[in-house]
Protein backbone atom coordinates (compact mmCIF):
# COMPACT_ATOMS: atom_id res chain seq x y z
CA UNK A 1 0.00 0.00 0.00
CA UNK A 2 1.21 3.39 -0.72
CA UNK A 3 1.10 5.42 2.38
CA UNK A 4 2.87 8.54 0.91
CA UNK A 5 0.29 9.01 -1.76
CA UNK A 6 -2.91 8.14 1.02
CA UNK A 7 -0.97 10.71 3.33
CA UNK A 8 -0.76 13.52 0.43
CA UNK A 9 -4.51 13.15 -0.66
CA UNK A 10 -5.58 13.44 2.90
CA UNK A 11 -6.75 10.26 3.12
CA UNK A 12 -5.79 7.80 5.65
CA UNK A 13 -6.30 4.10 5.76
CA UNK A 14 -7.81 1.84 8.40
CA UNK A 15 -5.52 -0.13 10.23
CA UNK A 16 -5.35 -2.15 13.05
CA UNK A 17 -1.95 -1.10 14.77
CA UNK A 18 -1.24 2.72 14.99
CA UNK A 19 2.91 2.33 14.66
CA UNK A 20 2.38 1.64 11.28
CA UNK A 21 2.13 5.74 10.33
CA UNK A 22 4.15 6.63 13.56
CA UNK A 23 7.08 6.99 11.02
CA UNK A 24 5.17 9.68 8.47
CA UNK A 25 3.19 11.35 11.31
CA UNK A 26 5.67 12.24 13.51
CA UNK A 27 7.89 13.41 10.41
CA UNK A 28 5.29 15.03 9.74
CA UNK A 29 4.44 17.19 12.60
CA UNK A 30 8.24 17.79 13.37
CA UNK A 31 8.04 19.45 9.31
CA UNK A 32 5.00 21.40 10.86
CA UNK A 33 6.43 22.45 14.16
CA UNK A 34 9.90 23.64 12.16
CA UNK A 35 8.11 25.70 9.85
CA UNK A 36 6.17 27.61 12.43
CA UNK A 37 9.37 28.31 14.50
CA UNK A 38 11.06 29.62 11.01
CA UNK A 39 8.04 30.92 9.58
CA UNK A 40 7.52 33.05 12.62
CA UNK A 41 11.13 34.17 13.69
CA UNK A 42 11.69 35.30 9.87
CA UNK A 43 8.39 37.29 10.12
CA UNK A 44 9.74 39.20 12.94
CA UNK A 45 13.37 39.61 13.36
CA UNK A 46 13.68 42.49 10.79
CA UNK A 47 11.85 44.49 13.01
CA UNK A 48 14.18 43.32 16.29
CA UNK A 49 16.85 45.49 17.09
CA UNK A 50 19.62 45.26 20.17
CA UNK A 51 20.10 48.51 22.55
CA UNK A 52 22.88 49.34 24.35
CA UNK A 53 22.62 51.85 26.87
CA UNK A 54 25.25 54.20 28.06
CA UNK A 55 25.46 56.03 31.54
CA UNK A 56 27.88 58.62 32.74
CA UNK A 57 29.89 57.79 35.66
CA UNK A 58 32.59 58.32 37.99
CA UNK A 59 35.69 56.56 39.11
CA UNK A 60 38.40 56.71 41.59
CA UNK A 61 36.40 59.29 43.49
CA UNK A 62 37.07 61.52 41.05
CA UNK A 63 34.58 63.33 38.25
CA UNK A 64 34.83 61.21 34.80
CA UNK A 65 32.65 62.85 32.02
CA UNK A 66 32.77 59.74 29.33
CA UNK A 67 30.31 57.26 28.67
CA UNK A 68 30.49 53.72 29.44
CA UNK A 69 28.06 50.96 28.73
CA UNK A 70 25.81 50.02 31.44
CA UNK A 71 23.70 47.22 30.10
CA UNK A 72 21.77 46.06 27.05
CA UNK A 73 18.50 44.97 25.61
CA UNK A 74 16.19 44.11 22.84
CA UNK A 75 13.34 45.63 21.55
CA UNK A 76 11.33 46.16 18.52
CA UNK A 77 9.44 48.46 15.55
CA UNK A 78 6.36 48.99 15.81
CA UNK A 79 5.51 51.61 13.24
CA UNK A 80 7.82 52.28 10.26
CA UNK A 81 9.28 55.50 11.70
CA UNK A 82 11.40 54.61 13.89
CA UNK A 83 9.21 53.93 17.13
CA UNK A 84 10.72 50.89 19.35
CA UNK A 85 9.03 48.98 22.41
CA UNK A 86 11.07 47.74 24.99
CA UNK A 87 11.24 47.45 28.63
CA UNK A 88 11.33 50.11 31.39
CA UNK A 89 14.11 48.32 32.66
CA UNK A 90 16.47 48.21 29.91
CA UNK A 91 16.60 51.95 28.97
CA UNK A 92 15.99 53.42 32.69
CA UNK A 93 18.75 56.34 33.70
CA UNK A 94 20.49 56.31 29.98
CA UNK A 95 22.54 59.18 29.16
CA UNK A 96 22.37 57.75 25.55
CA UNK A 97 21.44 55.15 23.79
CA UNK A 98 22.85 53.24 20.82
CA UNK A 99 20.48 51.17 18.57
CA UNK A 100 21.77 48.44 16.49
CA UNK A 101 19.70 46.55 13.35
CA UNK A 102 19.42 43.23 12.25
CA UNK A 103 21.87 44.24 9.06
CA UNK A 104 24.23 45.86 11.62
CA UNK A 105 23.93 49.75 11.12
CA UNK A 106 23.50 51.49 14.23
CA UNK A 107 21.59 54.39 15.36
CA UNK A 108 21.03 56.68 18.18
CA UNK A 109 17.85 56.46 20.29
CA UNK A 110 16.11 59.20 22.01
CA UNK A 111 13.62 58.22 24.88
CA UNK A 112 9.74 58.82 24.14
CA UNK A 113 8.70 57.78 27.41
CA UNK A 114 9.19 55.01 29.76
CA UNK A 115 6.79 53.62 32.54
CA UNK A 116 8.24 51.95 35.37
CA UNK A 117 4.89 50.85 36.64
CA UNK A 118 4.65 48.33 33.53
CA UNK A 119 8.09 47.81 32.44
CA UNK A 120 7.72 49.52 29.26
CA UNK A 121 8.92 52.52 27.28
CA UNK A 122 8.72 53.88 23.85
CA UNK A 123 12.48 55.13 21.93
CA UNK A 124 13.11 56.55 18.88
CA UNK A 125 15.30 56.37 15.77
CA UNK A 126 15.32 59.25 13.42
CA UNK A 127 15.00 57.84 10.24
CA UNK A 128 11.98 55.85 8.47
CA UNK A 129 11.48 52.95 6.20
CA UNK A 130 11.76 50.39 9.19
CA UNK A 131 9.59 46.85 8.79
CA UNK A 132 7.22 47.32 12.00
CA UNK A 133 6.20 44.41 14.10
CA UNK A 134 2.53 42.93 13.35
CA UNK A 135 0.95 43.13 16.91
CA UNK A 136 -1.05 40.43 17.52
CA UNK A 137 -4.04 40.39 20.09
CA UNK A 138 -2.86 38.66 23.55
CA UNK A 139 -6.08 37.83 24.70
CA UNK A 140 -6.86 35.21 21.98
CA UNK A 141 -3.25 33.45 23.52
CA UNK A 142 -4.19 29.78 24.55
CA UNK A 143 -2.10 27.61 27.26
CA UNK A 144 0.32 25.66 25.40
CA UNK A 145 -0.06 27.38 22.20
CA UNK A 146 3.56 28.12 20.05
CA UNK A 147 5.08 31.00 20.87
CA UNK A 148 9.10 32.39 19.99
CA UNK A 149 10.80 34.78 21.81
CA UNK A 150 13.41 36.88 19.53
CA UNK A 151 16.10 38.96 21.36
CA UNK A 152 20.01 39.44 21.92
CA UNK A 153 20.90 37.33 24.91
CA UNK A 154 24.01 38.22 26.65
CA UNK A 155 24.76 40.42 23.19
CA UNK A 156 24.19 37.22 20.62
CA UNK A 157 21.81 39.11 18.41
CA UNK A 158 18.73 38.23 17.12
CA UNK A 159 18.54 34.87 18.87
CA UNK A 160 15.37 32.43 18.55
CA UNK A 161 13.78 30.37 21.11
CA UNK A 162 10.67 28.68 21.07
CA UNK A 163 8.54 27.19 23.64
CA UNK A 164 4.78 27.23 24.42
CA UNK A 165 2.81 28.96 26.48
CA UNK A 166 2.95 27.81 29.77
CA UNK A 167 0.02 29.96 31.32
CA UNK A 168 -1.85 33.09 31.07
CA UNK A 169 -3.37 35.65 33.68
CA UNK A 170 -0.09 35.90 35.59
CA UNK A 171 0.39 38.92 37.81
CA UNK A 172 4.14 40.22 38.19
CA UNK A 173 5.43 42.90 40.66
CA UNK A 174 7.59 45.81 38.80
CA UNK A 175 10.71 47.27 39.45
CA UNK A 176 8.26 50.39 40.91
CA UNK A 177 6.24 48.15 43.24
CA UNK A 178 3.58 48.14 41.48
CA UNK A 179 1.52 45.14 39.81
CA UNK A 180 1.58 44.41 36.25
CA UNK A 181 -1.59 42.10 35.29
CA UNK A 182 -1.87 39.82 32.32
CA UNK A 183 1.64 38.64 32.17
CA UNK A 184 2.25 35.48 30.31
CA UNK A 185 4.12 32.66 31.37
CA UNK A 186 6.81 30.76 29.13
CA UNK A 187 9.00 28.24 28.37
CA UNK A 188 10.80 29.38 25.64
CA UNK A 189 14.45 30.50 26.89
CA UNK A 190 14.90 33.67 27.81
CA UNK A 191 18.63 35.43 29.58
CA UNK A 192 19.47 38.96 30.50
CA UNK A 193 19.12 40.75 27.35
CA UNK A 194 16.24 39.25 25.70
CA UNK A 195 14.36 41.64 27.69
CA UNK A 196 12.33 44.63 25.85
CA UNK A 197 12.21 41.85 22.28
CA UNK A 198 9.04 40.07 21.20
CA UNK A 199 7.05 37.17 22.01
CA UNK A 200 5.09 36.19 18.64
CA UNK A 201 2.81 33.47 17.65
CA UNK A 202 3.49 30.82 14.52
CA UNK A 203 2.35 33.89 12.29
CA UNK A 204 5.19 36.30 13.71
CA UNK A 205 2.49 38.37 15.47
CA UNK A 206 3.89 39.71 18.30
CA UNK A 207 1.93 38.61 21.41
CA UNK A 208 4.27 39.79 24.35
CA UNK A 209 6.76 41.95 25.18
CA UNK A 210 9.95 39.71 26.96
CA UNK A 211 10.21 41.15 30.50
CA UNK A 212 12.03 38.50 32.58
CA UNK A 213 12.95 35.20 33.97
CA UNK A 214 13.28 33.60 37.34
CA UNK A 215 17.16 32.80 37.14
CA UNK A 216 16.79 30.05 39.61
CA UNK A 217 14.14 27.94 37.79
CA UNK A 218 14.13 26.48 34.56
CA UNK A 219 11.42 27.48 31.97
CA UNK A 220 9.91 29.98 34.01
CA UNK A 221 10.20 32.64 31.72
CA UNK A 222 7.38 36.03 31.77
CA UNK A 223 6.02 38.69 29.36
CA UNK A 224 3.96 41.78 29.38
CA UNK A 225 1.06 41.21 26.85
CA UNK A 226 0.59 43.14 23.57
CA UNK A 227 -2.85 44.43 24.77
CA UNK A 228 -0.99 46.04 27.39
CA UNK A 229 2.06 47.43 25.63
CA UNK A 230 -0.59 48.82 23.01
CA UNK A 231 -2.41 51.02 25.24
CA UNK A 232 1.08 51.75 27.51
CA UNK A 233 2.99 52.66 24.55
CA UNK A 234 -0.16 54.91 22.72
CA UNK A 235 -0.41 57.08 26.12
CA UNK A 236 3.87 57.41 25.86
CA UNK A 237 3.49 58.51 22.36
CA UNK A 238 0.88 61.14 22.76
CA UNK A 239 1.76 62.45 26.29
CA UNK A 240 5.13 60.98 27.09
CA UNK A 241 3.73 58.83 30.04
CA UNK A 242 1.36 56.65 31.63
CA UNK A 243 -1.63 58.85 32.87
CA UNK A 244 -2.76 57.84 35.83
CA UNK A 245 -5.11 59.23 38.77
CA UNK A 246 -4.51 59.01 42.35
CA UNK A 247 -6.60 60.13 46.10
CA UNK A 248 -3.82 60.84 47.65
CA UNK A 249 -3.96 58.00 50.52
CA UNK A 250 -1.33 55.62 52.25
CA UNK A 251 -2.69 52.32 52.62
CA UNK A 252 -2.45 48.95 54.11
CA UNK A 253 -3.82 46.00 53.05
CA UNK A 254 -5.37 44.15 56.17
CA UNK A 255 -7.72 41.48 56.91
CA UNK A 256 -11.52 42.13 58.32
CA UNK A 257 -12.59 40.11 61.76
CA UNK A 258 -15.69 38.63 60.31
CA UNK A 259 -18.02 39.70 62.45
CA UNK A 260 -17.77 43.28 60.28
CA UNK A 261 -17.96 41.34 57.11
CA UNK A 262 -21.32 39.72 58.26
CA UNK A 263 -22.56 42.57 59.60
CA UNK A 264 -22.26 45.10 56.92
CA UNK A 265 -22.69 41.92 54.43
CA UNK A 266 -19.26 42.28 52.81
CA UNK A 267 -18.52 40.33 49.55
CA UNK A 268 -14.65 39.73 50.67
CA UNK A 269 -13.04 39.41 53.83
CA UNK A 270 -10.22 42.44 52.81
CA UNK A 271 -9.52 46.12 52.61
CA UNK A 272 -7.37 48.64 52.67
CA UNK A 273 -6.53 50.54 55.99
CA UNK A 274 -5.90 54.06 55.66
CA UNK A 275 -2.86 54.96 57.36
CA UNK A 276 -1.97 58.32 56.01
CA UNK A 277 -3.91 61.02 54.14
CA UNK A 278 -2.63 63.42 51.59
CA UNK A 279 -2.54 67.39 52.83
CA UNK A 280 -4.38 69.37 50.32
CA UNK A 281 -4.88 65.88 48.41
CA UNK A 282 -8.53 64.57 46.47
CA UNK A 283 -8.66 61.97 49.80
CA UNK A 284 -8.75 64.69 51.90
CA UNK A 285 -11.24 67.30 50.11
CA UNK A 286 -13.58 64.42 50.08
CA UNK A 287 -13.28 63.82 53.84
CA UNK A 288 -11.19 60.40 53.87
CA UNK A 289 -9.34 60.18 57.48
CA UNK A 290 -6.73 57.90 58.79
CA UNK A 291 -8.54 54.67 60.35
CA UNK A 292 -10.88 54.51 57.07
CA UNK A 293 -11.16 51.44 55.55
CA UNK A 294 -11.49 51.00 52.15
CA UNK A 295 -13.95 48.10 50.73
CA UNK A 296 -15.49 49.21 47.15
CA UNK A 297 -14.31 51.30 44.18
CA UNK A 298 -17.13 52.46 42.03
CA UNK A 299 -19.27 49.18 43.14
CA UNK A 300 -16.36 46.92 42.59
CA UNK A 301 -14.58 45.13 45.72
CA UNK A 302 -11.31 46.99 46.84
CA UNK A 303 -9.19 43.81 48.89
CA UNK A 304 -5.53 45.85 48.30
CA UNK A 305 -3.74 48.31 47.61
CA UNK A 306 -3.09 46.46 44.39
CA UNK A 307 -6.95 46.46 43.68
CA UNK A 308 -7.04 50.08 44.31
CA UNK A 309 -4.20 51.34 41.91
CA UNK A 310 -5.74 49.00 39.28
CA UNK A 311 -9.13 51.22 39.57
CA UNK A 312 -7.15 54.52 38.99
CA UNK A 313 -6.78 54.53 35.51
CA UNK A 314 -6.44 57.97 33.35
CA UNK A 315 -10.24 57.40 32.85
CA UNK A 316 -10.98 58.07 36.15
CA UNK A 317 -9.21 61.37 36.17
CA UNK A 318 -11.59 64.32 37.18
CA UNK A 319 -14.40 62.18 37.34
CA UNK A 320 -16.34 61.72 40.88
CA UNK A 321 -15.90 58.18 42.04
CA UNK A 322 -17.76 56.13 44.58
CA UNK A 323 -15.46 54.70 47.85
CA UNK A 324 -16.95 52.55 50.20
CA UNK A 325 -15.60 52.96 53.19
CA UNK A 326 -16.19 51.53 56.82
CA UNK A 327 -15.54 53.99 59.41
CA UNK A 328 -15.44 52.95 63.22
CA UNK A 329 -19.23 51.50 63.26
CA UNK A 330 -20.40 52.77 60.08
CA UNK A 331 -20.31 51.79 56.48
CA UNK A 332 -19.95 55.31 54.56
CA UNK A 333 -20.02 56.76 50.89
CA UNK A 334 -17.16 58.87 50.37
CA UNK A 335 -17.15 60.51 46.89
CA UNK A 336 -13.71 61.38 45.63
CA UNK A 337 -12.48 63.31 42.69
CA UNK A 338 -9.15 61.67 41.37
CA UNK A 339 -6.87 63.46 40.18
CA UNK A 340 -3.76 63.07 37.95
CA UNK A 341 -0.41 61.42 39.01
CA UNK A 342 2.79 63.24 38.64
CA UNK A 343 4.72 60.46 39.60
CA UNK A 344 6.54 58.56 36.77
Amino acid sequence: MNFERLLSNGNLPTVSSPHLLAPYDNEGLLDAYSSAVIYASEKASPSVVNIDVFQRGRRFRERDSSLHKAGSGSGFFFTPDGFILTNSHVVHGAQEMEVTLLDGQSHKGRLIGEDPDSDLAVIRIDAVGFKPADLGISQQLRVGQLVVAIGSPLGFQTTVTAGVVSALGRSLRSQSGRLIDNIIQTDAALNPGNSGGPLVNSRGEVVGVNTATIMEAQGLCFAIAIDTAKRVAMQMMKYGRVRRSFIGIGGQNIDIPRNIVRYFELPVEKGVLIVAVEDGGPGQKAGLREGDVIVGFEGQSVEGMDDLHRMLTDERVGAESALSVIRKSEKKMVRVVPQESTKQ
